[in-house]
């Protein structure tokens, strides 16, 4: 009989069909599992998929007296209340590297179009202003990449391929990290010092408490009126109600979003500008991103219910 696991954030069916040809699922579609499933079914869960940016503090994990797993789907972490399960016993797991490309991939793409203006672009010969000759202040010719400063912040798996692909635009890459790598690229001593130094801010670090709102109004001034940021990491990380005002101000010259503060983003400051690219947080949704996730669940999974340690814990 297969092991019963909850499914606690929302997600489309699609992505949960493999694993569910291993497991039981109890989908709770994103609700309090409370208030799907009652306590003599929740009191058995001993595992349960969460999204990674989907809040799971200790009072949820309370309602499930057996769980003694939480396993993520996709790299991130940070909804999970990693003290209170540790408070608890249980073991956090995620999916480190797997749609790494993806974002990565993501993340050139939103530069290309923010420092190439693409979105404009399209309009301009959508609209008939192209056929009509009409003047654009927002086509004229800008800096290409040959030369530019790229400041990569976070050099984990996803910052590296950013670095990588990069470089192959002929690029100059520097970074700022945590830790210092042996990497072909310059490591700076702080993200100022990295700001004031890139044409673009590539944000690539993990959410924490630590890098809530780090980009700030004082790091964007460094940045300068010709930069450009770029965000496939979290939402929490920008301080986005400065990233507006200095997108409106033309403090920075441009940005390329995949992540919001709140998701999914409602219409605002930021979705009427037009300097600014947006995207659904879509940066792991690939078919190869996906697949590689879902193994990295299954293996999870698979470990626990047989009493071996994780194959891709959260330390």
């Amino acid at each position: 009989m297969p092991e019963k696991v909850l499914i606690y954030s929302k997600f489309p069916k699609a992505l949960m069909v493999r694993i569910g040809e291993r497991f039981e699922l109890l989908d709770a579609a994103g609700k309090p599992p409370s208030e799907v499933f009652s306590a003599e079914q929740l009191s058995t869960i001993r595992a349960m998929i969460t999204a990674g940016g989907t809040q799971l503090p200790g009072r949820v994990m309370d309602t499930l007296p057996s769980l003694r797993a939480i396993v993520c789907y996709g790299t991130g972490y940070d909804g999970v209340d990693l003290a209170a399960a540790n408070e608890r016993n249980i073991i956090v797991g995620n999916s480190p590297g797997a749609n790494a490309a993806s974002v990565a991939d993501l993340a050139v793409t939103l530069m290309l179009a923010a420092t190439r203006r693409i979105i404009p672009a399209d309009a301009f010969v959508r609209d008939g202003s192209w056929v009509a000759s009409k003047p654009s202040p927002l086509l004229r010719a800008l800096p290409g990449n040959p030369g530019r400063r790229i400041g990569i912040y976070g050099m984990g798996e996803i910052g590296r391929k950013i670095a990588s692909r990069m470089a192959a635009f002929e690029t100059e890459v520097g970074y700022f990290s945590r830790t210092k790598y042996d990497l072909p690229y310059r490591s700076f001593e702080s993200l100022d010092a990295l700001a004031e130094w890139c044409d673009v801010l590539m944000i690539a670090v993990r959410a924490s408490t630590e890098t809530h709102h780090v980009v700030n109004a004082d790091t964007l001034k460094k940045l300068g009126s010709d930069g450009y940021v770029v965000n496939i990491a979290r939402g929490s990380v920008i301080d986005e109600t400065a990233l507006a005002a200095a997108l409106k101000d033309k403090v920075i010259a441009g940005a390329g979003l995949d992540v919001f503060e709140k998701e999914p983003h409602p219409p605002g400051a930021l979705t009427s500008l037009p300097n600014v690219v947006l995207t659904p947080h879509v940066g792991g949704h690939t078919q190869d991103s996906h697949a590689a996730m879902q193994d990295c669940v299954i293996k999870n999974l698979e470990a626990f219910f047989a009493g071996q340690p994780l194959a891709y814990p959260v330390r």
